[in-house]
């Protein structure tokens, strides 16, 4: 352990963050979405989200984005849609703090994007990636997601793990019982997933006031 009093001081200023997943979680799974008119959002998201910026957490967006390795759309799509997303959730007054997506797939038919990543979940490349540009507290952070990787993810990195219902939740909770049981809680969706983690981090308001 260091004793130099910079690391004291970037302990101190740690925020606790929520890694959220995208699809299945924010919005509706389309099964690899490749259209920007076929997001469809989850009607709670942007006040999930507000809730969790009012109560000083740093917000994430962490998604495999494999369907760029197998074909189905660019990299520059998936900016595209991250931005469409950034500003629908601003006209609510919600923020992400980053976004972040990994493009590989293990049978990616372009071969730039099959490779040994360390950022396709459940690996934690995706939050190595927010720490260099935040100091976040780890041991205070969650991953919220419809999927075991979201749950592994979470494990991997420190952090608890919340297992929403919708996407394929509810598939993972009847055929990967290992994967509902090491959540941290299992939410019926966002929604009840922010309002456990504000609790559960000493927030009892959450109603959006």
């Amino acid at each position: 352990m260091s004793d130099d009093p910079r690391n004291a001081a970037r302990s101190h200023a740690a925020r606790p963050a929520v890694f959220l997943d995208r699809d299945g979680t924010m919005i509706h799974d389309a099964n690899y979405l490749s259209r920007l008119e076929d997001v469809r959002w989850f009607p709670y998201t942007v006040d999930a989200i507000r809730l969790l910026n009012r109560a000083r957490f740093l917000v994430f967006v962490i998604s495999n984005q494999g369907g760029v390795g197998l074909g189905m759309f660019d990299e520059a799509f998936v900016g595209t849609v991250h931005r469409a997303m950034a500003a629908r959730l601003a006209e609510g007054s919600a923020t992400i703090d980053g976004w972040f997506h990994c493009p590989h797939h293990p049978r990616a038919i372009l071969p730039a994007f099959r490779v040994k990543c360390d950022c396709r979940k459940p690996k934690p490349g995706m939050v190595q990636q927010a720490q260099r540009h935040f100091a976040i507290d780890l041991d205070r952070s969650f991953v919220v997601g419809d999927k075991s990787s979201d749950i592994g993810l979470a494990r991997n990195v420190g952090a608890r793990g919340v297992l929403v219902r919708t996407g394929y939740g509810e598939s993972v909770l009847a055929h990967e019982t290992d994967h509902g049981e090491s959540a941290a809680f299992v939410a019926a969706n966002l929604m009840a997933a922010v309002s456990w983690i504000l609790l559960a981090s000493g927030h009892p308001c959450v109603d959006g006031r």
